[in-house]
This record gives structure tokens, C-alpha cells and sequence, in this order.
């Protein structure tokens, strides 16, 4: 650490990096104009950055310059299973490597302090109408994933720095809010705002506590664990002032889609967002986390509330030591990152937003962003009476209705709402219908105990939904087989179904292969859904059953009020239920193994852990970018479900065709998720959903939906996998040609590894989604972007073409396509490098992350 700026902090026993001193020594007076995001990156850099670069790498910030990359250096990384296991399974893969070429192979740890959390394997194969469904869920995710939990397991001791929080204990997110962030670190003597990356695109999760919390892909979060930087530009930090306040009944689900509508369409993707202003105010923390997990929905980066009584007041609330929150308290207040200290923040951008606009809301039915107010259901064509015959699901039947996901479940007041509103509707003789698969996973055991305290769980129970897991479930796609009765006749009379949940995902295709859609709503609303049974139901007006008496029910006489969900909350949500469930989960003490061997024992026949090939074949050969013909021609908005699915194997895949290969019986497919570990299983996922549009594949003209691809230069269509198998075996290098938002979605690092296993060398799109793109670079996929003006449709692309690249790489330079028509015409178009800083630059020229570590640790070693 650097020395210059360090002081005492009054009132501790610790020092602390006086960033203002460093900003006002540079330009007097500017530290009253920053926002609560360029302070915390100045003193990052005041801390950690080359002491002869400070000046200029604050430069940066201060006169809001764009010119020069400034590091950072997040505090430690969070890790889900997914995404995290198949980093470790890459590190373990590079440990064979650095062994191969001599190197000392048990000096491969993560720099940076790892959290790993295993929370995104669980299915919903119970429901939670069923007794122990809890239990019996645990037990098929144990013998699912036995060889994944067997890598995990040897992590623990195998690495450095890495802590595992095992299965059943909660989400990432929730956890991290709950328990894992401290707002204000303290190492070495010196206190210091946390800061992250985490393997999720939810991981801004905790910005509600004042904490910089980006969520990255599995490669980034790999270049971070293994001590680099993180080089960035100055973001785009746009202030979102909230007036008003909430209408009474109103969730901060509601409040929440209402304004990821509004934020996309005023194009903040990839900015920094600072919410404040009065309305702030009137929100709990558990609604500000509420907004901040919604981030990647209205495209920002982060999503930050700044530190105040509220901030604290959590804390306790949520079992922290009280000289933390004091730590908390004392340094914010110190330091300026305050609310109060920010009221003369400047901003090159600033929105402003009314909570009491806001009405009861749901989204869908096929991006989180497409709010719809549930009074307007019927008027957008979903909703409407619908008449129920020989007891069958009536078409638009909710086939799940999931109280799921840290967004909604780390919220008190919306799981409380949830409760009270089953008690309300269980003293009116109200039952769910029996072809709806309910089920309440929250993200954190404390919920429960808050539950049971206040003794609503049993109503919940009642209609169905208890406790499946403590886990990531339906809103990650693992929402479990269908009753197949159920499933049949969906087959059968093609069936509009539908799921209801409340998570933060709906894209098509996602949730369960036979929900042609779903809708995001709060867990009241999802309650009132599973009673409801359809989506061609007027939830506000339709009547939801009848009384004892025979007397109609509707919403409204079972939804509960603001009070009452405040008074349960003051009376039953109590800290001692955060430190019963948080304490012993954090009581770590495994210790590294110096007697353990460094190298992994790869199991053969595995089909969930394999020896990554990273530096084998085809990813080991030079990228000429020459001669590439296009595996898929895109439109707009392809998301990492297309490119590489999360969801449930079927047999009719190409991947549950392997498995079956494999020996794994169909009900042990598993998902494709927890299969990434696995180059050979996880690439067969690559662009395997059949919601895809390649625009090269037609019929009459029109574009046909499926996981499809044309062989060229033959022209046949054909199963996507089977185009990319034969191109593998041809050596053929690869392109894709896409419209506006490539990649946006969740941070799936399987959707550039799975096509650059498959032969990609470059990507030509008309925009990138942040994460994604990183995860391209990451990965040795060379990312580029049209110019205004021109495009896929403009440039008459067919997939007939053949592709070349020509240019000297730099950032944010000019390169050029040359398309070779079939015709023998060619044309050259000017476009942009999307490699964006010098070390994108160095991580791409060296095949990628691994390979840049790899190089760097054997020089190093030399």
C-alpha cells in the first residue's frame, strides 16, 4: 500500500487513505462536486495505485475525463457455484498446465479473497404442496451433483483464500447483503470502503449498502482472483433523483419494474446509477436492494445508494457487530461517502423519478423490462375471463408460481405481504388450483425463522407454498419436472402455459421448457396467481373464489395493509435470527493443506468436471481471422440463454443425447448450468435454445425459430451442434454476425467460451452488452462493433459470405471487414475494435485470461 495521504481515523485505533486531501492537493474545491461512485474509485487508487500514476489516474475523475484507463481494486470476489466452480475448475486446469511447463503448480491460488457460495444446483423436483420437500430436494441435488461437490470440496483445501459456503444455506446475493459485505473493511491496520465483483449479473445487489458491487462473467472474475487489476474508463455516473412516496399496497417489486421500464428507456447501459433525493427516504433497505438487484434489467452496472441512518439501522437489524456499524458509521461520516456529505454531487446526467407514479405491476411476458400495470393485463391481450372445461387447465393456466429469488426474498416487507395475504385468503376458504407447482425458496434460512416467528409460514404451507430450498431455483430455470399428467396435456391441446414468479428473469424459454412464457410479479401477487390459476384472470376485479358464506372474494379483500406488514416486521424480524443462521455458516476453519495434492484427480466418465482444453487443439492454434464464415446471422437482443441455455436438459438435445452416451439416466440430466464444469457436455449447449432466430436459416422467406444453422458452403440446415461439430472437424474458423445489445442477460461465461470452443474467431454486432463482452475478450474472441449507419440488414448479409479482418489492434480502433460474396463481389466496411482499455489488449493478443496468467506466472518463475 502506498504510504502518501495515510492518517489516523479519528476515533479508532486504525488509519485510514485521506482521499479528499489527495483531490483538493490536485484541484482545490473539486471534492464537494464528486459523486459517491468517483470516490470510492479515487481512493481505491490512492491506496493501491502506482505512486507515480496517482495524480494522473485522478486526473481522470475529477475533470471527468476519458482518455486514459485508471485501475481497480475490488476487496474480494463472490462466487455462485456455477460460474464459480467453473473458474476453480479453470485454475485447476492452469495448475496442469503450469506443472507441464515446469512450474510449481500449488502456487496457483487466488490472490484476492474468494467467497464461494453453492447455491444455483438445486432443482424443484419437490413442491412445496409436498411434505419434506426441503429434504427431499437436498437429496437429489446431493446425488446430482456428487462429482461437482467433490471438486468443491477439494477446493477447499486445495487453494488458497477461498471459502466455501456448502448447499441449503441461501443465494449469493442474500448472503452477501445479509452477512458477507462489512460496507467498511479493515486490513493491515487500515480502514477501507468494500468493494466487489461477483460471478452474477445480480451482484449489485449489495450497492443498496453503499458498496460497489459489479457483477462480472467467470473470466473476468478470474483475471480479479488472480491479483490483476481491473482496468477501466470512467463510467458514465448518472444521478436518479427519486421525489415522492410510495402509494399504500404498493411492493417494491412494483416500484422496481416500474422503474426498469423507465431506466431502459433512458439508455443507461453500462452507467453507474446514484440514486437520491427525498423519495430515498422512503425507502427500506430491503426495497433499496430491491432496485439495486434489478440493475442488469434496465442495463447499468451498478446501481448505488449512499451510506445513511438506514444503512445502519440493516445492519443491526441483520446481526452485524455493533463495532462494525460503528466502523461504518464513523468512517462514511469521515470520508464523505455520507448521504449528507453528497448534496452538492455533480452529475453529466441526471432523471428524475416519482414513487407515487408508481401503481401494482408485473412484467412479461418475455423480458423484465416490459412492465405491465395488472389492472392493463386484459387490455394487453393476456388476461380476459376464461372458462374452465371437464376440469382440465384452462388455456393461459400458471403451471408455476415461484416465491423465489434474492431480489424479492432479501426484502422483508415482500415476504411478510406474502404471508399475510395466504393467512387472509386461508380464512376466506381460498385454495390454489391443483395444476399449479407453487413453491417458496428464499434466498436466506433467516426468512424462515421470521416466518415461523410471526407464525405465517403454516399459511403458506397451506396453499402450497413451503419451504423447497434455500437456493436459486425457478427464476435460474431450475424449477423441476412437471406433474406429467400436467405436462401431457399441455402437449396435447397446445396449451398457452404460463409461470408466474418472483424473480428478476422471464425470458422465453427460461423458466420450464413447456411455460411458453412468464411474468415477474411480487409474492403477494404470485400468492394470488396460484388461487387464480390462469393469466386470462383479471387479478384486480375477477373474483378469486367464494367465502364460507358464499360471499365473492377479490384482491383487494385478502391483500394486507402497509401497517399491519410494518407492525409483523417491528414484532417478528429480529437480529438474533440473523446471527443463529449466519454465525455457524461463517465459523470457517478449513485450513489449506500443505499434504494435499495441488493437481486434481480428473475423473474420466465425469460429465460435470473435466480437465478444461484451453490450451489444447484448436484454441492452441494462431486466429487469422480469415476466411470465416458465419455460424449465425442475429438480430437484436440475443441474450446468454441464447447463446448458451441454463435450463433443464432434454433428451432431444444434443447435450442429453451425450449424456444418455454417458450412462446418466434422463431424470439425472440435470440442467445445462450445473454441466458447465464440462467442456464436452457444456458445449453442446451452445446456442441450443429453440427460442434462437438465425436469421440464415429460412423457409418461405421467413425466418425459422429453432436451435438451427446452415452448413455452408453445402446450404443445408441443420441441428445447430451438428454445424458446429462438422466446422470443428474442418478446422473452419468461425464468425457471428449480430444486431443491437449482443449478449445481454445473465453473466454466463459458457456463452463465449461455447463459441469459441466451436471455431469463433470475431463477433461483428451493432452493440455489446458489458459483461458479455468481457467475457468474449476473455475467452480470445475478438469483439467489433458497426459504425453508425450500417449494419447486418444495410450490408445484405446472408450467410452465404465469407469474412476477413484486417488491422493493427488498439483500443478503440478502426478495423476493417472485408465480406467475400458468393458472387465474387467483395466490399470492405470500417469498423470499431471493442477492445476498449490496453489490457483487453494484452488479455486478447494472448488467446486470453488464462493464457495472459499463464505467460506472465512462467516469466515470473524464470
Amino acid at each position: 500500500m502506498n504510504t502518501q495521504f495515510r492518517k489516523k481515523l479519528p476515533g479508532t485505533n486504525l488509519d485510514f487513505y485521506d482521499t479528499q486531501a489527495a483531490v483538493e492537493a490536485i484541484k482545490p474545491g473539486a471534492w464537494a462536486g464528486l459523486p459517491y461512485v468517483s470516490r470510492v474509485h479515487a481512493e481505491n487508487i490512492v491506496r493501491r495505485g502506482e505512486p507515480d500514476k496517482i495524480n494522473a489516474y485522478l486526473s481522470q475523475i475529477i475533470e471527468r475525463k476519458r482518455d486514459m484507463d485508471f485501475p481497480w481494486f475490488p476487496a474480494r470476489v463472490v462466487c455462485h457455484d456455477i460460474l464459480g466452480q467453473t473458474a476453480l475448475v479453470d485454475l485447476a486446469g492452469l495448475r496442469d498446465a503450469i506443472a507441464e511447463q515446469g512450474g510449481d503448480p500449488a502456487k496457483v491460488n487466488p490472490v484476492v479473497p474468494t467467497q464461494l457460495i453453492v447455491d444455483h444446483s438445486l432443482a424443484v423436483e419437490h413442491a412445496g404442496f409436498e411434505p419434506d420437500a426441503f429434504e427431499k430436494n437436498r437429496a437429489v441435488e446431493e446425488r446430482r451433483n456428487a462429482d461437482r461437490f467433490h471438486f468443491i470440496n477439494w477446493c477447499k483445501t486445495a487453494f488458497k483464500n477461498v471459502d466455501v459456503i456448502p448447499p441449503g444455506n441461501g443465494i449469493m446475493h442474500q448472503i452477501n447483503l445479509e452477512r458477507m459485505s462489512p460496507v467498511i473493511q479493515v486490513r493491515d491496520g487500515v480502514a477501507f470502503p468494500d468493494t466487489l465483483v461477483g460471478t452474477d449479473s445480480h451482484t449489485p445487489h449489495v450497492d443498496a449498502l453503499g458498496v460497489i458491487a459489479i457483477g462480472v462473467g467467470g473470466l473476468e472474475a478470474e483475471n480479479v482472483m488472480l491479483g490483476r487489476a481491473s482496468w477501466m474508463r470512467l463510467p458514465d455516473i448518472i444521478g436518479v433523483e427519486l421525489t415522492g412516496k410510495p402509494a399504500p399496497g404498493i411492493t417494491a417489486t412494483d416500484i422496481v419494474l416500474a422503474l426498469t421500464e423507465f431506466l431502459r428507456n433512458e439508455r443507461v447501459v453500462s452507467s453507474y446509477l446514484e440514486f437520491y433525493g427525498e423519495g430515498v427516504a422512503h425507502l427500506t433497505l430491503g426495497d433499496r436492494a430491491t432496485i439495486s438487484n434489478m440493475t442488469p434489467e434496465y442495463g447499468a452496472s451498478a446501481a448505488m445508494f449512499s451510506i445513511d441512518q438506514q444503512t445502519l439501522d440493516y445492519l443491526r437489524l441483520t446481526g452485524r457487530d455493533e463495532k462494525q456499524v460503528q466502523l461504518v458509521e464513523t468512517y462514511a461520516k469521515h470520508c464523505g461517502l455520507w448521504a449528507d456529505s453528497l448534496q452538492h454531487a455533480e452529475y453529466e446526467r441526471t432523471l428524475s423519478f416519482d414513487l407515487s407514479s408508481v401503481g401494482r405491476n408485473m412484467a412479461g411476458p418475455s423480458n423484465p423490462h416490459k412492465r405491465v400495470a395488472t389492472a392493463d393485463l386484459a387490455k394487453a391481450g393476456i388476461a380476459g375471463a376464461y372458462e374452465q372445461q371437464d376440469g382440465l387447465m384452462p388455456d393461459g393456466a400458471v403451471i408455476i408460481a415461484a416465491i423465489t429469488s434474492c431480489t424479492n426474498t432479501s426484502n422483508p416487507r415482500n415476504v411478510i405481504a406474502a404471508g399475510l395475504l395466504a393467512r387472509n385468503a386461508n380464512k376466506l376458504g381460498l385454495t390454489r388450483k391443483p395444476w399449479v407447482k407453487t413453491s417458496l425458496a428464499p434466498g436466506s434460512k433467516a426468512v424462515k425463522l421470521y416466518l415461523e416467528d410471526a407464525n405465517l409460514l403454516p399459511d403458506l404451507e397451506q396453499l402450497g407454498f413451503g419451504v423447497v430450498a434455500f437456493a436459486c431455483t425457478t427464476c435460474n430455470g431450475m424449477s423441476g419436472a412437471l406433474d406429467p399428467a400436467i405436462q401431457q396435456e399441455i402437449i396435447d391441446r397446445d396449451l398457452y402455459a404460463t409461470a408466474v414468479l418472483s424473480g428478476n428473469r422471464n425470458f422465453d424459454g427460461r423458466i420450464h421448457p413447456y411455460a411458453k412464457q412468464a411474468f415477474l410479479a411480487s409474492p403477494p401477487l404470485v400468492v394470488a396467481y396460484a388461487i387464480a390459476g390462469s393469466v386470462r384472470f383479471d387479478i384486480e376485479k375477477d373474483v378469486l373464489g367464494t367465502d364460507q358464506d358464499g360471499n365473492p372474494v377479490t384482491l383487494k379483500d385478502i391483500w394486507p395493509s402497509d401497517e399491519e406488514i410494518d407492525a409483523i416486521i417491528a414484532k417478528h424480524v429480529k437480529p438474533e435470527q440473523f446471527r443463529q443462521v449466519y454465525d455457524p455458516m461463517f465459523d470457517l476453519k478449513v485450513e489449506y493443506g500443505e499434504d494435499n495434492n495441488p493437481l486434481y484427480d480428473w475423473r474420466e466418465m465425469s460429465t460435470y468436471i473435466r480437465r478444461p482444453p484451453y490450451w489444447e487443439g484448436a484454441l492452441a492454434a494462431p486466429r487469422t481471422m480469415q476466411g470465416m464464415r458465419p455460424l449465425a446471422v442475429l438480430g437484436d437482443n440475443i441474450t446468454t440463454d441464447h447463446l448458451s441455455p441454463s435450463n433443464a436438459i432434454l433428451a432431444s438435445s444434443a447435450a442429453g443425447e451425450y449424456l444418455a452416451k454417458m450412462g446418466l439416466p434422463e431424470e439425472d440430466f440435470n440442467s445445462y448450468a450445473t454441466h458447465r464444469g464440462d467442456h464436452l457436455t457444456a458445449q453442446r449447449a451452445t446456442f441450443a435454445n429453440p427460442k434462437l432466430f438465425n436469421e440464415m436459416v429460412r423457409e418461405n422467406g421467413e425466418v425459422v425459430q429453432g436451435s438451427l444453422a446452415r452448413l455452408e458452403p453445402e446450404g443445408t440446415v441443420m441441428r445447430m451442434w451438428e454445424v458446429i461439430e462438422t466446422y470443428m472437424q474442418r478446422s473452419q474458423p468461425l464468425c457471428i454476425i449480430a444486431g443491437k445489445d449482443y449478449g445481454q442477460g445473465s453473466s454466463r461465461d459458457w456463452a463465449a467460451k461455447g463459441v469459441r470452443l466451436a471455431g469463433v474467431e470475431v463477433i461483428v454486432a451493432e452493440g455489446f452488452e458489458r459483461i458479455h463482452r468481457t467475457n468474449l475478450i476473455g475467452m480470445g474472441v475478438l469483439p467489433l462493433e458497426f459504425k453508425a449507419g450500417t449494419d447486418r440488414i444495410t450490408l445484405a448479409i446472408d450467410g452465404s459470405e465469407t469474412f476477413d479482418v484486417k488491422g493493427d489492434i488498439s483500443p478503440g480502433c478502426d478495423m476493417t471487414l472485408v465480406i467475400h460474396r458468393r458472387s465474387g463481389e467483395t466490399i470492405e466496411v470500417t469498423l470499431k475494435c471493442r477492445l476498449d482499455t490496453q489490457e483487453e489488449v494484452s488479455v486478447y493478443s494472448a488467446g486470453g485470461v488464462l493464457q495472459r496468467f499463464a505467460q506472465d506466472f512462467l516469466a515470473s518463475e524464470a
